[in-house]
């Protein structure tokens, strides 16, 4: 399965005009949050992704909510969108996890959640080949310009136990393009460029 996957658009048009010219083979699109600036001009984006045409599964970030983006994308049947939930796409398994994990310091704007509430939406899924979310994991691809490690403990405890072939991140935005092992697992905070995955 060849996947194009993104993340932290933050309304930028021109990122989606990209990854559109790099998606034509692609069987897949995958954004990892933050489509919206603070709430806003989250609508564009989304019908913007929605026109390239593909299979496409997002999750929110903390710049806009789960039901926020369920509402932009509730127009289109080829959009998933996932948050403490699965979906099977030729026999793979995806699981959606969004907003920022732990908690922000960024004000009323940002969707935050807690580590107590990721960790009950990720143990509801109990396997999957790909974790999508906001958030990277503790200690992979999470650390800030001042080289503080900002990820999910939460996020990071469930891979370690489960595994999954990737889990595709993004959020933090010095970490951009990086990626670590975990374990088995290959984890990739993205960014707003088309990142190629093979599944």
């Amino acid at each position: 399965m060849h996947i194009i996957a993104f993340s932290d658009i933050h309304t930028d048009l021109h990122a989606i005009e990209k990854i559109r010219s790099q998606s034509e083979h692609a069987d897949l699109l995958i954004g990892a949050g933050d489509f919206a600036n603070m709430r806003r001009g989250l609508q564009p984006v989304i019908d913007a992704i929605a026109e390239i045409g593909k299979p496409t599964i997002l999750v929110h970030g903390n710049a806009e909510s789960h039901d926020e983006l369920a509402q932009a994308a509730a127009a289109y049947d080829h959009l998933h969108i996932l948050h403490g939930t699965s979906v099977t796409i030729d026999g793979k398994v995806f699981m959606g996890l969004g907003g920022a994990v732990p908690e922000t310091p960024f004000g009323d704007w940002s969707v935050d959640h807690s580590e107590k509430q990721a960790a009950a939406w990720l143990d509801a899924c109990p396997h999957a080949d790909v974790l999508i979310t906001h958030s990277p994991p503790k200690g992979h691809c999470d650390k800030d310009s001042a080289g503080k490690s900002l990820g999910s403990k939460s996020i990071a405890k469930w891979i370690k136990k489960h595994q999954p072939r990737y889990c595709l991140c993004g959020h933090i935005h010095a970490s951009w393009q990086n990626w670590s092992d975990a374990g088995q697992t290959r984890v990739m905070n993205l960014g707003p460029m088309a990142t190629k995955v093979e599944l």
